[in-house]
């Protein structure tokens, strides 16, 4: 049907546009082509969503999530197999999916018919392909295909193996995979592709860097993921802020390396030096065994030798002082943040060994401050300062590390909002009463949607080129405010109490208060509210962040506010284990509805290979959908409908003679 006829006028306004249009679909006979397979895309079942917050540098259990889709790839395989094959070989098949090039080179060296092996293996790794192929369009399917094998590949998924003449077609395809030696890439190949599409869209909500060992890994990985977004959480805005130059915030970064023991990032991901640092804490603190600054590693799985573990120690106090110096600098070089009385250094009666805070004296675990003037406490020495400047260099010259960023403002924001969820890695910040709270931002006061739309663009800022050096150094310094202000939705609490945790035994001092967002989160009225502030609608609306690690262990639930909100921060970081009592959680949203899956800490990925492990998995359902969810239910369907409006504007303006066809 055409679209409604439109005045003179009309046309003539949208001319200009149709004309543009007319380029691609030349054509009554393209045009019509092309509405008929937009709408029939519109009746296609919705592509999985997943959603995974808190990372923290966990590479493998990361990837493994990604290869394995969440459990889902395991599930569809136990679908198809599950009556006609052993649960050690059904194991066997999901390892292959997950790691083929692994997998592969462990059966070659016991398979004593590797031909048999691969004319089985192909014949149940199409029958997987063409499952979870079966939401989409042939067009993307054909796009996730490796080149080389697109054409053949193509054949297999659309030629059912049934009656003489196409059975015949189809083995004799897969005979000739092996034959002509294609077998091993052949798998491979349909491995990767069955992985690829399994997960329609990755929605990450922050922190993926700190603590775990490979955070340069998980966003190389992400370097080459088809379809992903990221919401910045506070441990990324550090790392930002320290490619930003951001002094404090480089020293932060290390210190937080080095009390979890791990350098795999910055040394071997970024090429930072830390031989420099090594060295002056060995010179400066060779009497002093830094007993309150050995490294975290029991909780991390690592496993150094004490020599090395002194050594960590010394460093790790040597950077951290020079953090509390730095912050005080910064702070009391903006006033306007209101976190003066965090300055802890002017705060040591340096001759006592003791600290006041709030009227209350307390004394010191460690007193041996042997750079800290007690005229001057946040004055760095000069040996202190040419260190933090060596660092810094080896931040700005890092490329990967520039590449890593790039990539996290190329793919990320402050919040998303996709498919009726308000995604966010921790807070709104709102007041007492529920109603947003109005946080100041340079010389203006801002909330809710548009406060995390100008944080974003004041982080950007600090990267732009056409920034005058007096923003640009204010951008730079707000970093800082992103990771430990009391009004920072990437934070919301008090205080960050490190100064307290690390030198002040009376755990009363280590207290932060979260903020209004954090203990109303479970009001559904409160959700609504947020959620209407940015413009969110839908049946079926909710906020979906991470943070706040859930205390599974001790019955927490992630779903709160009658379904409106989920903290799905389930502890990727091996340090959160045993606090959370799991490994984290993956929510995932398909045409059926949502569902929670909750992770089992994983063994490794050569344990998946030899032995078909799998991250044993809890699945929830969370929200179960009446009916099911397609294309036109979504974003992306109602971007589609708009085309298909617009190309029915264009046959009415060829039909009526308002445009000519482009026929060649």
């Amino acid at each position: 049907m055409d679209a409604k006829p439109f005045s003179v006028e009309q046309a003539e306004t949208d001319r200009r546009y149709l004309e543009l249009l007319s380029h691609n679909f030349g054509s009554i006979s393209a045009a019509s082509t092309e509405i008929i397979n937009l709408e029939a895309i519109l009746n296609l079942p919705k592509g999985t969503e997943h959603f995974i917050a808190d990372i923290h540098g966990e590479n493998e259990a990361f990837e493994h999530i990604l290869k394995n889709a969440s459990g889902d790839i395991k599930r569809k395989v136990h679908e198809i197999f599950g009556t006609t094959m052993r649960e050690s070989d059904l194991r066997q098949l999901c390892s292959l999916i997950y790691y083929p090039e692994q997998k592969l080179e462990h059966v070659a060296q016991s398979e004593t018919n590797m031909s048999d092996f691969y004319f089985t293996t192909l014949h149940q790794l199409i029958k997987v392909l063409q499952r979870v192929s079966s939401k989409y369009t042939r067009s993307k399917v054909r796009k996730a295909l490796p080149h080389e094998f697109a054409y053949i590949i193509e054949e297999l998924l659309h030629e059912a193996p049934t009656g003489e003449d196409k059975s015949g077609y189809y083995n004799r395809i897969i005979e000739t995979i092996v034959s002509t030696g294609q077998a091993n890439e052949f798998v491979i190949a349909l491995c990767y592709v069955i992985q690829r599409l399994s997960i329609d869209q990755l929605h990450l909500l922050g922190d993926l860097y700190d603590r775990g060992p490979g955070a340069h890994i998980v966003l190389e990985t992400l370097s080459n993921y088809p379809h992903f977004d990221i919401q910045w959480g506070n441990h990324d805005a550090l790392w930002m802020g320290a490619a930003a130059g951001n002094l404090t915030c480089i020293a932060c970064v290390l210190r937080i390396s080095l009390r979890y023991a791990n350098l795999e990032t910055l040394e071997e991901g970024y090429g930072i030096n830390l031989t420099p640092l090594a060295t002056f804490a060995l010179e400066t603190y060779a009497n002093d065994d830094c007993q309150l600054f050995m490294p975290i590693c029991q909780a991390n799985g690592i496993d150094i030798s004490e020599k090395n573990r002194c050594l960590l120690a010394k460093m790790h106090k040597a950077i951290t002082v020079i953090q509390f110096k730095l912050e005080g600098q910064l702070l009391a070089r903006h006033p306007e943040w209101g976190m003066e009385d965090r300055i802890m250094l002017r705060m040591i009666d340096f001759a006592n060994g003791e600290i006041e805070l709030e009227g209350k004296c307390y004394p010191l675990k460690d007193c041996n401050f042997p750079t800290i003037d007690p005229a001057d406490p946040c004055q760095l020495t000069p040996e202190e300062d040419e260190l933090i400047t060596k660092i810094a260099h080896s931040f700005r010259m890092s490329d990967k590390l520039k590449r890593h960023i790039g990539l996290l403002f190329s793919h990320g924001c402050m919040y998303n909002i996709c498919n009726s969820n308000l995604m966010f890695h921790a807070s709104i910040p709102i007041n007492e009463d529920g109603t947003l709270k109005k946080v100041r931002l340079g010389d203006n006061e801002y909330s809710g949607r548009d406060l995390m739309y100008h944080i974003g663009m004041l982080m950007r800022s600090a990267f732009n080129r056409d920034t005058t050096p007096e923003a640009r150094a204010n951008a730079v310094d707000y970093y800082w405010y992103l990771w430990c202000g009391p009004d920072s939705p990437l934070f919301d609490k008090s205080k960050m109490t490190t100064f307290e945790r690390y030198f002040i035994e009376d755990k009363a001092t280590h207290a932060e208060e979260k903020g209004w967002y954090f203990r109303l989160r479970d009001n559904e009225e409160v959700c609504d509210r947020i959620l209407d502030a940015f413009g969110v609608t839908g049946e079926h609306r909710h906020i979906i962040n991470g943070h706040v690690p859930v205390r599974a262990a001790s019955g927490e639930t992630p779903i709160k506010a009658n379904g409106k909100m989920m903290v799905i921060d389930g502890g990727f970081s091996k340090a959160y284990h045993k606090t959370t009592g799991i490994a984290g959680y993956t929510l995932v949203y398909h045409s059926r509805g949502f569902q929670l899956v909750q992770h089992e800490p994983f063994t490794s990925a050569e344990d998946s290979v030899k032995n078909g492990t799998d991250i044993v998995s809890t699945t929830q359902v969370v929200e179960l959908n009446n009916r099911r969810i397609l294309v036109r239910d979504t974003d992306k369907g109602r971007d589609i409908q708009k085309q298909i409006d617009e190309l029915r504007e264009l046959l009415y303006a060829y039909r009526h003679g308002v445009i000519k066809e482009r026929i060649k």
